[in-house]
């Protein structure tokens, strides 16, 4: 089959070189027109429950909201885990599902089962709102909004944000949210004040009775008159301020009174307020692009800028558009390119070392026609396989550059020599060209086809992957794998048509004649050094084995981690203070976090929202701040810079500080449901008990060496005001439950009672007791409440007292939970976790009903590692069988085989020397070794058999076959390895993260696999076939 593909591809050439020609230009265009993206698609399936419930606290949310929800959901077709968290006033449940479950099935199941949830909600609960379908990496941008010398308001600038800018961005494809947050959200307030509310015996129930409808315009149907229609309208609604307060709220012998006369009626800012934003300190308003899955960040941004662009020039003078603060844009940008220039950089080496050895412009050029040609097949197959060009498949096919000319050196060499051959002979027994090239590229390709069968067979383990890992790692392997079947169609295609082209005309014959300078001595140098070796033999396996076992060793003194940290060039940095402060002190502990942070050389700018926006899946009560802050590295490392901050930051009385990333951030929060590294999960049913264990083991981990940031969720210790009905007194007074509920929650939280339209906008209007006369305890007991015996203060209907309750209510499984969180810095993540929970095993008793779950990064990476694992004993049993297929001899495939130790002891020193962790990429880039070592022990092998069927003994074979195939595996060895070089130097650049360990293991295991294996080969070669002497 492959001989028939050879002499057909000789046999037509100029249409092997039209055919070539159109897949350039193919590839070309198709690689133009693909989309971008920092990564694959890493989400899990997941839809996210938002209910606004105003007035209520964290445990009613999590009574009479969050669990009806959750039990709705929970036991649907493929849910695996439902979280959760209750706020006052603000209900979240994510529901997550299987991994291969399709999304938009997946939001229908929880659509149907909400309708029923929502029905038994109290009275002022809005209905339930799925977020819109993103991923972890939707967010793509922030926008702020400023006025540059306070002309323009920040209730102006909330309404530019939400009514001109945001739909406008909303109108682009592929804009999945837009989420604004800071400024006043207006609205029209119906400020009552208590006082004149007491002189003119006028209750909120009269309020309210008042205001029911008293802005919504009416139908009056229609009239026919003279043969036309009329529609009848009763144009009620204003949005005049002052004709809204002519609304009579009660008329009788008393008087008339008007809304007017006991309250102030204005637009102002929406009470309570729940959300601030800034910019480098100044008061903003920050809007927060989400993009649906499947979209084009760059081209995506593109527009967005193009729509800012345009919307800039009709705002106020004064309203500046900032677009620095966080474009995921940019990331893709530098990683991209830094793939890019590792890609040519490592092509430059394998040109280098290709001219070296064969000092042969043609030559080199045939083979290296290989590499972009490769390239271009294997974006046309990714790109009908719905990949997209991300740091992953980028990076598979940066791996693999190195070996992408392998089968093609191995060709060309062997043409070379055979034609060399073919030249010293007599004129009369030359063979013409077109059978030289055809049994030269014969002769080597079962190894090349082999050889590709046995590395696809070793990244096969990659494929088992499931979850957040398995998303990320399998476009890698799919790109190595397609680039790699794509050389070797090369090889057995388009390299034998350009040998037979560019090195058999007659004047390039005449440089045939004798061998590369280079090659010559190396190979002499290299059969001297084979004599030696051969007859030292014992000590050769005997310092073999010392070696690997010392490998062994090291590898087990190596740390543990599941990915490298990304260089994202941007902060994300939490603050949070104790729960219960108001926004305004809050927002003052932000902006003295916000100037520490300017203070580092390093920093950009920086933008910070405080507490949450409306419906924002990403709540934070009013105590919790982030912070996104972009950096350039100068002189120190990230380490360094974010050790500084941790500091200086450490020092604001009150705050507890996390530092991490954009993506870093979303990734440990989908993985764990906290957005660092290690998340410590305790659960039971006491809020209080949970969060007494929660301080013990959070003392505990703070003492471990490498834990940072430690935290935990502040869950209870938020002040009350607790208003407790005098029943007994209610029903003297026969005023109901109802009414009571009612004046106070209009009173004090505020009752939207109806709309405003003004220019194509809705504004809500609002009843609520105006701010001075609900600053204290004492102002809220004077509210008037409507009586049989007339208007009576609050405070003489119930008890009004100081309590504490919970900030938030967090569940996992419909259970309770309390997380205590951690990252690692400085240390390795496997060792720290298992001294943490060393140490919480032997110091934290648990009572009855609570335990302790351990998640994060290092449980996906020790499920990684087993799957891995037990998934490379099969890739090695393919391994065997094909070898086994190939040579029909179980001891000439047992020391193939022995080629992978040899690897894995280049593999190990390299990480230990480079200071490196045992983490998934390295452990890929080990498992990939086993395939990618066996190559070499082929050739060898396939060389020895050759010559004795020629009738060669068993020392002259061994000569004269390592001496063969010296240059091919040197030659393969160092351009593999060189074009690793580039990501293994730059490990620390956005987007060689994750390649930068599998290409160090990969490096380190080329080079001691080539070098012992062209003397350990031979050696136990011998040893099988000893009795051929």
């Amino acid at each position: 089959m492959l001989n028939k593909i050879i002499h057909l591809s000789l046999n037509n050439r100029l249409a092997v070189l039209i055919l070539t020609a159109l897949i350039f230009v193919a590839g070309c265009a198709t690689l133009l027109r693909m989309d971008v993206d920092i990564f694959p698609d890493l989400n899990a399936p997941t839809v996210v429950i938002m209910t606004e419930a105003p007035g209520l606290a964290a445990e009613e949310v999590e009574q009479v909201v969050t669990y009806p929800v959750e039990t709705a959901v929970n036991g649907a077709t493929g849910v695996r885990r439902v979280r959760s968290s209750s706020n006052a006033g603000f209900s979240v449940v994510w529901v997550e599902f299987d991994w291969d479950t399709d999304i938009y099935l997946a939001r229908q199941i929880v659509a149907e089962r909400l309708d029923a949830a929502s029905e038994d909600f109290p009275e002022g609960v809005q209905k339930p709102v799925m977020g819109p379908q993103s991923s972890i990496l939707g967010e793509m941008m922030l926008i702020a909004l400023t006025s540059e010398n306070d002309s323009t308001s920040m209730l102006e600038l909330r309404r530019i944000a939400e009514r001109t800018i945001r739909p406008r961005i909303l109108s682009l494809g592929g804009v999945s949210q837009v989420s604004v947050m800071g400024g006043d959200a207006p609205e029209f307030q119906i400020k009552l004040n208590p006082a004149l509310m007491n002189t003119y015996g006028v209750t909120v129930s009269d309020v309210l009775a008042a205001t029911d409808g008293f802005n919504t315009n009416a139908g009056g149907g229609s009239i026919y008159d003279y043969g036309n229609e009329y529609i009848v309208k009763a144009n009620i609604n204003t949005a005049d301020c002052d004709a809204l307060g002519q609304a009579v709220v009660r008329s009788d012998e008393r008087g008339t009174v008007t809304l007017a006369d006991i309250a102030t009626i204005e637009q102002s800012g929406r009470l309570p307020r729940i959300g601030l934003a800034s910019l480098r300190t100044q008061p903003a308003v920050i809007l927060t692009v989400t993009k649906q899955n499947g979209t084009d960040t760059r081209s995506l941004t593109e527009a967005i800028d193009k729509q800012l662009e345009s919307m800039a020039k009709t705002l106020p003078h004064d309203v500046k558009i900032s677009t620095d603060i966080f474009r995921q844009d940019d990331f893709i940008e530098s990683s991209v390119s830094n793939l890019e220039s590792s890609l040519i950089e490592g092509a430059l080496f394998v040109i280098i070392i290709l001219f070296i050895f064969l000092m042969n412009i043609r030559t080199t050029v045939i083979s290296v026609i290989a590499l972009p040609l490769s390239i271009i097949i294997s974006i046309l197959i990714l790109n009908a396989m719905g990949y997209t060009v991300n740091t992953m498949s980028l990076g598979g096919i940066a791996i693999a550059i190195g070996c992408l000319v392998d089968d093609a050196i191995v060709d060309v060499e062997n043409v070379y020599k055979r034609l060399r051959q073919n030249r010293l002979l007599p004129s009369g027994e030359r063979k013409p060209v077109l059978d030289v090239v055809f049994h030269a590229s014969a002769e080597v390709r079962m190894p090349i086809f082999n050889s590709t069968l046995i590395i696809t067979a070793a990244f096969l383990p990659l494929f088992f992957l499931t979850g957040m890992e398995g998303r990320m790692l399998r476009p890698l392997g799919v790109a190595f794998i397609v680039s790699l079947l794509a050389s070797t169609i090369v090889a057995l295609t388009l390299t034998p048509v350009l040998c037979s082209l560019m090195l058999g005309n007659e004047r390039e014959n005449k440089k045939l004649s004798s061998e590369p300078r280079l090659a010559k001595a190396l190979r002499n140098a290299y059969s001297r050094s084979l004599t030696w070796i051969m007859a030292h033999s014992r000590g050769m396996l005997w310092g073999t084995g010392v070696l690997f076992v010392a490998a062994v060793i090291v590898y087990f003194t190596l740390g543990s981690g599941f990915l490298p940290r990304f260089n994202e060039g941007s902060f994300t940095i939490n603050v949070s203070a104790l729960p219960g402060i108001s926004l305004e002190e809050s927002d003052r502990i932000g902006r003295e976090a916000e100037r520490i942070i300017m203070e580092t050389p390093e920093i950009l700018t920086v933008a910070r929202k405080t507490g949450r926006a409306e419906l924002d899946e990403h709540s934070r009560g009013v105590n919790g701040s982030e912070l996104e802050a972009p950096y350039r590295l100068k002189e120190r490392s990230r380490s360094e810079v974010s050790a500084e901050l941790r500091k200086r930051l450490g020092e604001i009385p009150g705050a507890v500080v996390e530092i991490g990333q954009p993506i870093s951030h979303r990734i440990d929060a989908m993985l764990s449901g906290s957005q660092s590294q290690v998340a410590i999960k305790i659960f039971g049913p006491d809020l209080n008990t949970l969060f007494s264990l929660g301080r013990s083991i959070k003392e505990i981990v703070e003492k471990v060496p490498g834990a940072v940031d430690v935290n935990i969720e502040q869950q209870i210790e938020r002040p009350q005001l607790i208003i407790t009905p005098k029943r007994e007194i209610l029903a003297q007074y026969g005023v109901t439950m109802g009414d009571f509920s009612r004046t106070v929650a209009a009173t004090l939280g505020g009752m939207r009672v109806g709309e405003v339209y003004d220019k194509g906008f809705a504004y809500d209007i609002t009843v609520i007791l105006d701010e001075a006369h609900r600053e204290s305890i004492a102002d809220v007991g004077l509210v008037p409440v409507a009586t049989n015996r007339g208007p009576v203060t609050l405070e003489t209907l119930a008890d009004i007292r100081i309590a504490s309750g919970p900030n938030s209510v967090s569940r996992e499984d419909v259970e309770r939970r309390l997380i205590v969180s951690a990252n690692v810095e400085g240390r390795d993540l496997g060792g720290t976790v298992d001294e943490m929970r060393s140490e919480i095993e032997k110091s934290v008793t648990l009572p009855e009903n609570y335990y302790v779950v351990y998640g994060g990064q290092f449980e996906n990476q020790k499920s990684a590692s087993r799957t891995l694992a037990l998934t490379s004993l099969g890739a090695l049993l393919i391994i065997f069988m094909l070898l086994y297929g190939e040579f029909r001899s179980l001891s000439q495939s047992l020391v193939i085989l022995v080629n992978m130790p040899l690897a894995l002891i280049g593999g190990i020193f390299m990480l230990a020397i480079t200071g490196g962790e045992v983490n998934i990429p390295a452990i890929i880039g080990f498992i990939s070794l086993m395939g990618i070592s066996t190559r070499n022990g082929m050739l060898l092998m396939n060389r020895y058999n050759a010559l004795a069927t020629q009738g060669e003994s068993l020392d002259e074979r061994i000569r004269h076959g390592s001496a063969d195939r010296l240059l091919p595996i040197v030659m393969t060895a160092l351009t593999s390895a060189l074009a690793l070089i580039p990501l293994a130097v730059k490990a620390q650049a956005p987007g060689n993260e994750i390649q930068a360990p599998m290409a160090l293991v990969i490096l380190g295991g080329l080079i001691s696999s080539t070098v012992l294996n062209v003397y350990i080969v031979p050696i136990l070669y011998r040893l099988i076939h000893v009795k051929d002497k």
